[in-house]
């Protein structure tokens, strides 16, 4: 087999990719390089494990082995890539060296940990093999606090309360998901988890965790203590861009890559969670399955720029699910807001009187498709 195109990664991105390159071309020579078993899940439902009383062994939806047979290409599993020889296209491994004729990174991000005492002792569940690692203690655990009122945060404080946990969700912001929406537009959904018997503690921090029998002492800023059996951190994701740095590639928040997916080298190329495209990063999976469409088309000798509709955000509460898209922060906005007892409409406008933004909730949610085609392209 020729060099061919070799893709770092094994996750969702990494996937996508194979499956679309596989579809437009059935022969040309695809090699995955992975650090875990290459197994394909459905990520997203990491945040409804224990309501849906899910093992990480019945998550799994295909083998690596399987996946690799029926996309026919070469899949190195549990194999680590140590650094990227750019001068001789080669990747270095503790399998010895791997040539590439054109690269992709498709490296992920990993999940933040707070930055402070004890924080060795939160577990995050922001892949298969971290919910194995701590399946027992989860399913277990009565006591649980969640630190991050974000997307994932509240998904998982919602389902564990669902499931009959006593759950205590943390965030130094004073409403819940402080990245999406402004804080009235959350009141229904804070009320959902409040009615789920979620504790809430906004506008405070976990100031330290102490190993306390077997589980944690968690210290508020406040000054409240409290016994948990566990501490879930979900404050986000760090792209993984160490192995790009450290070949030389241009690197921010996550890796730089141009329209087209490329880096600054123009053999290797960037997908998914760690990729940097127009200076955002986008950990979502609308974009990474049209850039894995884009990418296929440059990879294949025909250079596709992506372009990026107006994209729908899905919050899977589902107490009271909300859907959004457009831009739904910022002080210029003005709001229509529909809002009873079924569910919630609004609609964002612009210093120009054009909408730009919506959010729908509760039994509105047929509404989104709607008002997405509203939005500018």
């Amino acid at each position: 087999m020729s060099a061919g195109i070799v893709i770092v990664g094994g996750g969702f991105a990494a996937q996508q990719l194979v499956r679309t390159l596989r579809k437009r071309d059935g022969a040309v020579p695809i090699r995955l390089v992975t650090a875990d078993s290459g197994d394909e899940y459905n990520k997203p439902d990491l945040s409804h494990v224990v309501s849906r009383a899910s093992s990480s062994a019945a998550m799994v939806r295909l083998r690596g082995s399987e996946f690799a047979e029926q996309q026919r290409i070469v899949l190195q599993p549990h194999c680590r890539v140590e650094a990227i020889d750019r001068e001789r296209a080669c990747l270095r491994t503790p399998q010895g060296e791997i040539p590439y004729g054109q690269l992709v990174l498709a490296t992920g991000a990993r999940a933040l940990r707070p930055d402070m005492p004890g924080s060795e002792l939160m577990v995050t569940l922001n892949s298969l093999a971290e919910y194995a690692a701590v399946e027992t203690r989860l399913a277990r655990a009565r006591r649980v606090m969640v630190l991050g009122a974000g997307l994932i945060g509240c998904e998982l404080a919602m389902d564990l309360a669902s499931a009959g946990r006593e759950v205590t969700l943390v965030d130094l912001a004073p409403s819940l998901l402080p990245s999406l929406l402004p804080a009235p537009l959350a009141q229904p959904l804070q009320q959902a988890l409040l009615d789920v018997g979620v504790t809430l503690r906004l506008g405070q921090g976990i100031a330290r965790l102490d190993a306390h029998d077997e589980g944690v002492l968690a210290t508020l800023t406040g000054g409240e203590r409290s016994e948990q059996d566990l501490a879930i951190a979900a404050i986000g994701l760090r792209p993984n861009i160490e192995l790009a740095a450290a070949a030389g590639l241009e690197v921010g928040r996550g890796i730089r890559v141009d329209a087209l997916l490329r880096t600054s080298d123009p053999r290797i190329f960037a997908l998914g969670d760690g990729a940097q495209w127009q200076d955002q990063c986008l950990p979502f999976l609308q974009p990474i399955v049209l850039g894995a469409n884009a990418l296929t088309g440059t990879l294949l000798g025909h250079p596709t720029a992506l372009a990026l509709p107006p994209m729908l955000v899905k919050v899977k509460t589902p107490g009271y699910p909300l859907q959004l898209a457009g831009r739904t922060l910022g002080e210029d906005l003005r709001w229509q807001i529909e809002w009873d007892c079924r569910g919630l409409q609004a609609r964002a406008e612009d210093g120009a009187g054009q909408v730009c933004g919506f959010v729908v909730g509760g039994d509105r949610m047929s509404a989104a498709f709607p008002l997405l085609r509203e939005l500018p392209r």
